[in-house]
């Protein structure tokens, strides 16, 4: 029976997929640390540590080896730690070569490589998510460049923009996580071999070499320095995981607002029964953003967690490690997920850019209040346009009339714009859009590689 919502029959796929899933279950863990303690003993062999014959019975035996779990959840409850369980069995499954198993390693060494092992995968599929999701934005920037919409302040109507403007600055901030990623990779895809102090006394002389063949091996970088205790590394991924997701979770934001009735200008994709009441038949939720916001508030306190458990003592820690074990899936299983909604989400979004541009007219105009007093500054001064202007936007509010009407009846303002037709012209939304095309065509054609 499943306690979490990540491996629950009902949660499990709204808070977690199945490729992240497989990467951090338990049969592939058990994987990676074999193929670790695989990779150490050809690793030894190239070097004439161990017999070569050795190494290729462990690896042999690595192939056929259908690990007992049950046998190695009891052990691991009473050691601590999986890694003796581990090498018991594939020590057993080697029969004379079992000697050789885990040869100079500790069980940190194993444990840490396998965990850069996944951290690499996890970060080759969201970073694979982030450009199918960038495309996405792409195409939708690209649609509504010069889709007119009200721009919003303080939740209040501030300026017109396009809706392709909105889209563009979501785009810019999901390219930036592209390059982080790119950027983080080379500095978590690490091995570990350093022994039980970190000074790889266990091997002496060659030690060093023994560690690059086992970083050469497994296909992970060799770390200068051992990082048993310096957990930097990994607390940025999650760290990443928090900024990916909190941008997720922006986009979420924007469209649960937009989505409701009262704005009305965007939709998330229909499907039939997706987001349904069950008591009020008309109801449509924006399922997937709420579970887009949802995920990054869980992964923002996997970030003050993963903090947290930098801290450790001397050089093996009393404790912070094992928040790791805890953190690091759940915080991919969350972002994994929330890019998942994502790309369904905004890949169908339905977007009415009639709603869009009655929405632009609820102010009767006052909106475009800045465009008038900017039109008429050069001429009567920008304090004095701010002052006729602001008089005319109270006007407007309390005798519920068009802005415009009022300003075409002030003839320091028809002066100072040039005619009526003028005026009525610059109260025009579209005509106030400012750099948005323009901007979004930069913001796309900026995008890393």
């Amino acid at each position: 029976m499943a306690s979490t919502v990540y491996n629950s029959v009902l949660f499990r796929n709204m808070f977690g997929t199945p490729e992240m899933r497989d990467i951090f279950s338990d049969d592939a863990l058990v994987g990676r640390y074999i193929q670790v303690e695989c990779a150490l003993a050809r690793a030894q062999a190239r070097m004439g540590a161990i017999p070569k014959d050795a190494a290729d019975a462990i690896a042999e035996a690595a192939k056929t080896i259908v690990p007992d779990m049950d046998r190695m959840r009891d052990e691991t409850e009473n050691v601590g730690y999986p890694i003796l369980p581990v090498v018991h069995q594939l020590s057993e499954a080697a029969g004379a070569a079992g000697g050789y198993v885990h040869w100079g390693a500790t069980t940190q060494d194993i444990m840490d490589s396998a965990t850069a092992l996944q951290v690499r995968d996890a970060l080759g599929v969201v970073r694979r998510d982030l450009l199918e999701l960038r495309g996405i934005l792409v195409a939708l920037a690209q649609k509504h460049r010069d889709t007119p919409m009200a721009g919003r302040t303080h939740l209040q109507q501030a300026l017109p923009t396009t809706f392709g403007n909105k889209v563009a600055v979501w785009l810019s901030s999901v390219d930036r996580h592209v390059v982080r990623v790119d950027q983080l990779l080379p500095r978590v895809a690490l091995g570990q071999f350093s022994g039980a102090s970190g000074t790889l006394a266990s091997i002496g002389e060659g030690g060093l070499q023994m560690q690059a063949l086992l970083c050469e091996e497994l296909d992970l970088g060799q770390p200068a320095m051992c990082w048993h205790v310096a957990r930097d590394g990994l607390a940025e991924v999650v760290s990443v995981l928090g900024l990916i997701t909190g941008s997720l979770a922006k986009i979420a934001t924007d469209v649960m607002i937009m989505s409701s009735i009262e704005f009305g200008e965007v939709a998330e994709p229909f499907v039939h029964g997706r987001g349904a009441s069950s008591t009020m038949p008309q109801k449509r939720n924006p399922i997937s953003s709420e579970m887009m916001l949802a995920g990054a508030k869980l992964v923002r306190q996997h970030v003050a967690a993963m903090m947290d458990a930098m801290i450790h003592d001397f050089e093996r820690a009393t404790g912070p490690w094992h928040v790791e074990w805890a953190v690091i899936p759940e915080a991919f299983l969350l972002t994994g997920a929330g890019l998942s909604h994502a790309k369904f989400m905004l890949s169908g979004l339905s977007v009415d850019t009639d709603r869009m541009r009655q929405n632009l007219d609820l102010t009767h105009g006052l909106i475009v209040a800045e465009a008038v007093m900017m039109a008429a500054a050069p001429t009567m001064g920008r304090q004095e346009a701010h002052d006729i202007v602001y008089r005319a936007c109270r006007t407007a509010l309390e005798e519920k009339r068009l802005l415009a009407d009022i300003l075409c009846d002030n003839h320091e303002i028809v002066a100072a714009l040039g005619g009526k037709a003028k005026v009525r012209a610059t109260c025009a939304p579209e005509a106030y859009l400012g750099l948005s095309g323009p901007m979004v065509d930069r913001a796309i054609a900026s995008l890393s590689a």
